[in-house]
Order: C-alpha cells, then sequence, then structure tokens
C-alpha cells in the first residue's frame, strides 16, 4: 500500500463524516434557493464548503471506495459496478471480496480505535477482521447488500435492526416508473438514516464515524427536473421529501456539535450530478465501427445486462458501464484475438474517434483516458485500456443488446466527475479527489483524543 502523507489536524476527540450520495454543490444551492431546506442553505452558504472531484469512472462503488481505503482504483481494485471473468466472459456485480486492501476502518480498530460505519456503499459482504469481535466498532453496509445478514457487524445488531424496520435501499425498480412509490421508499431509507444517527453518533463513544446517505442519488436520478423545475408536476412532492432530508442532515449537525470536546465535522458527496439529456452507449458505437463482434441470440434472451457471452471471436474491444473500454486481448481472454502489436493503433482508433463524436452539435466526451495513464501500476485484465469521460448531459452506458447510439430509457439524472460538495469544520485546505477524503479521515480519527 502507498505511504500515506502525515496531516496534523488541530486535535479534536472524535471526527464525524456524512456522506451525501450524489449531491453536487450547484445543485444543493439551487435547491437551497427554493428556501425548504435551511440546513442545506447554511451550509452551501458556509466558506468553508467547496467541492472535491470523483476518481474516475464516476460511479458510486469506485468512489466509496476510494474513500473506504484512501486509495485509488489501481491499488483497491474497484473500476465499477461490474467485472467479467476472461475465461468464462460471466459478468458480476462487484462486492467487498474485490477490494485488494484494508480499509481505513480495518486499520483504525487495528490500533484501538473505535469506528462507527453507517450505511456505506460497497461495503458487504462485511468481512471479519483480524480482532474485530472483540471491538466495540460498527459495521453497516449500504447498496449492494441484499439483506442484513453479512451486513452487519457486530452480528448481534441484525436483529435490532430488523425490529425497527430498518431498509438498507430503496425499490428503485419499481420506483423508477412510480414517483409516488419512489418518494416514499425513500422516507422509509431516510427513517433508518435517522435511527443510525440516533443509536451511533449521539452517545459519541467513537473515534471515526462515516453515515451515507443515499436517498439524493435516487431521486436525482430519476426525479431530477422535478426537484429543479418549479413548475414540474412532482416539484411539491419532491421538495416536500427534501425538507425531511434537510431536517436528518440538520439532526446530524446538532447531534456532532452537542458531544463534549470538538468533532471534526465532514461533509462530502461521492460525485457531482446533472441533468440527463441522452444516453449513449458505448458497445453500440463499437458494433457500429466493427470492433465488437457478438453472437446473435433470441428475441426472449435480450435485455440481460450482464450478457457479454456473445462476445465474438475477432471481437476488437468491448465497453462494461458506464465507459470502460477494454481492448479483446488474446493473452487475456478467452476468445481473444488482439496482438500487442495491434495495440496502439487500436487504442487510437478508438480514442479518436470517440472524441470526434457530436450530438446535437456538441462532442458527447470530454475526454477519454488511457487506462495505464489514469491507473499507473496496475496490469491486471480488471483495468480498463480506455476511460470515457462524458460531456455532462451526456450518460455513458455499454449495453449488450442495445442497437441505438442515443436515447432515454426512464433516467434523467447523470453522475458527474466534478463539483461534489465538501465541508471541512476545520476549514483546512479542502481535498482534490475522493481518495484524499479518505485519507484525510484516517488522518482525522487517528489524531482523536480519549473518549469522554
Amino acid at each position: 500500500m502507498h505511504a500515506m502523507p502525515v496531516v496534523a489536524p488541530r486535535p479534536c476527540a472524535r471526527v464525524a463524516l456524512l456522506g451525501l450520495d450524489g449531491l453536487s454543490l450547484d445543485i444543493a444551492r439551487a435547491i437551497a434557493a427554493f428556501g425548504r431546506t435551511p440546513h442545506l442553505a447554511a451550509l452551501c452558504q458556509d466558506p468553508r464548503t467547496t467541492t472535491v472531484d470523483a476518481e474516475l469512472p464516476e460511479l458510486s462503488p469506485v468512489n466509496w471506495t476510494s474513500l473506504a481505503t484512501g486509495e485509488g482504483p489501481e491499488v483497491h481494485g474497484v473500476y465499477g459496478f461490474t467485472r467479467i471473468n476472461p475465461a468464462t466472459y460471466a459478468i458480476t456485480i462487484g462486492d467487498s471480496r474485490q477490494v485488494r486492501l484494508p480499509t481505513i476502518f480495518d486499520q483504525l480498530t487495528r490500533h484501538g480505535r473505535v469506528c462507527r460505519v453507517l450505511n456505506l456503499p460497497g461495503l458487504w459482504p462485511v468481512r471479519p477482521r483480524s480482532g474485530m469481535p472483540d471491538t466495540p466498532s460498527t459495521l453497516i453496509a449500504g447498496f449492494i447488500a441484499p439483506s442484513l445478514e453479512d451486513a452487519v457487524h457486530p452480528p448481534a445488531l441484525v436483529g435490532e435492526l430488523r425490529r425497527a424496520g430498518y431498509r438498507i435501499e430503496a425499490d428503485t425498480l419499481r420506483g423508477a416508473a412510480d414517483p409516488a412509490y419512489l418518494l416514499a421508499q425513500l422516507r422509509e431509507t431516510l427513517r433508518g438514516r435517522r435511527l443510525l444517527l440516533q443509536r451511533f453518533l449521539a452517545p459519541g463513544d467513537f473515534h471515526c464515524l462515516c453515515c451515507v446517505f443515499t436517498e439524493t442519488d435516487r431521486l436525482f436520478h430519476f426525479l431530477l427536473p422535478a426537484v429543479l423545475e418549479a413548475d414540474h408536476p412532482w416539484h411539491p412532492a419532491c421538495l416536500a421529501f427534501l425538507e425531511e432530508w434537510d431536517a436528518a442532515v440538520g439532526l446530524f449537525f446538532r447531534m456532532a456539535k452537542a458531544l463534549p470536546g470538538e468533532t471534526r465535522i465532514l461533509v462530502m458527496a461521492d460525485h457531482g450530478f446533472a441533468p440527463l439529456h441522452t444516453e449513449f452507449d458505448v458497445n453500440a458505437w463499437l458494433r457500429s465501427q466493427g470492433l465488437l463482434l457478438q453472437e446473435e441470440r433470441p428475441a426472449a434472451s435480450s435485455g440481460n445486462g450482464l450478457d457479454a457471452g456473445t462476445i465474438r471471436h475477432g471481437a476488437a474491444a468491448f465497453a462494461l458501464d458506464p465507459g470502460r473500454i477494454h481492448l479483446h486481448r488474446r493473452d487475456i481472454y478467452a476468445r481473444g484475438s488482439v496482438t500487442p502489436t495491434q495495440e496502439p493503433a487500436l487504442l487510437e482508433r478508438i480514442r479518436t474517434g470517440l472524441l470526434a463524436l457530436r450530438w446535437n452539435g456538441q462532442p458527447v466526451m470530454e475526454d477519454v483516458f488511457l487506462g495505464r495513464d489514469l491507473y499507473p501500476g496496475d496490469h491486471s485484465p480488471d483495468r480498463p485500456d480506455l476511460v470515457c469521460l462524458s460531456r455532462p448531459g451526456v450518460d455513458l452506458k455499454a449495453k449488450w443488446d442495445r442497437r441505438e447510439l442515443f436515447g432515454l430509457y426512464g433516467r434523467h439524472g447523470m453522475h458527474t466527475a466534478r463539483g461534489a460538495i465538501f465541508y471541512d469544520s476545520l476549514g483546512q485546505t479542502p481535498p482534490r479527489r475522493m481518495r484524499e477524503v479518505g485519507r484525510l479521515l484516517l488522518e482525522s480519527g487517528q489524531a482523536g483524543g480519549l473518549l469522554t
């Protein structure tokens, strides 16, 4: 693991971090301008509030894992929601077993620090660590945990959370087409986040607390126009929910400030957000260029977003969500055909082609990065060869059965790499990107004084 820089923050009794998934500072200011969210307005107006960049690709598992480890994808190994098996072409959803190194919470716990990690995405399954059964630290995994089993440490908390009706995640599959249902689900998960604050923040018996509210990300994906447009028919309902969310943010601040001794308070988002005007499918483009060759499947078997088994011998490249392009190398993939001598020209062809793309007269891509430059030192098959960063408004996808390059498919908000909100009560020089927030959290947890 890389050596972490030593920073000497002002001594505090503890550090408490509130993660607000997907909250960009510009959208926070737009919401605050409606006059219904006083705690968010105060945060936006505070001179200590600024922004932080996401790690690329700007996905939640990549960035929450960077927070949790203090490292980038080239070290922790998480490049997206999914990964592909080079031998079988099976695509699986990643989880904590993919993470290559201990988290900052493992490190703090090992050195006798008490951690409260609440609803952190990517933490499932909660893995038993050396010494953890004998510590009072708490770990509660967030998305994509399918159930409370294997998502909670100590295990005795499972029953307590189940009796309280704690819900890990909103049902966005149904909620995508049913705004009333989505808002009801978000209220239910928000109630659980408040329960966690009251149970674990209020006592103050910790050195490091990290609690994540994921509700804004889900709301923005499906109802961002309703949030931002006062004349939208769902705007009143969205603002009513955000009033409740704002009250939970205020509860976090009140509880943290009321603890004995000084508590360093951090607030951050894992990525920014922007209105989505169109999706662009990278695999559809590779197909149109003759670079992705696939076996035809019956219509009844289409729609499987995890079906990469259709990739044929002779395919030169494919993409994984959102815009991670892998060359179909002979020495890595069972049906691969690309040789080392073909790689430079192929990478240049794909990169140049994508940078030349236009939609409504505007570039589709802000940039296309070489994986070896973006993630130095990682030579594993998980590292993409190219990483696309789209222009805000164009949301990248990589489906296996989509033929159209552009289109809308039910989402109205998208992640952005820049503009995520960041606040530090000590007002120190802000971190540049997500891994540095994790290092800051580690350093603050190490510096924490005696518990009172």
